[in-house]
């Protein structure tokens, strides 16, 4: 959502205000996912989806040392 979608719906500063928090907090766990090797997961079309490229990485590499 976009700050002039938010704008339509509402004129309160703190909800505002919320929509650039939030993405400097997703930022901020992306940041961390990636320094610890660990998953991060958002909502995409309707599915929990990881989006951190190291974990997944990891992830793989763990499940092939599983397999042998």
């Amino acid at each position: 959502m976009t700050k002039k979608e938010l704008m339509k719906l509402t004129n309160d500063p703190i909800l505002l205000g919320s929509l650039p928090a939030l993405r400097r907090a997703a930022k901020a766990a992306l940041r961390l996912g990636q320094q610890t090797s660990t998953p991060v997961y958002v909502l995409r079309r309707g599915r929990v989806v990881n989006i951190n490229p190291t974990a997944r990485k990891t992830a793989a590499r763990k499940t092939a040392n599983l397999c042998r």
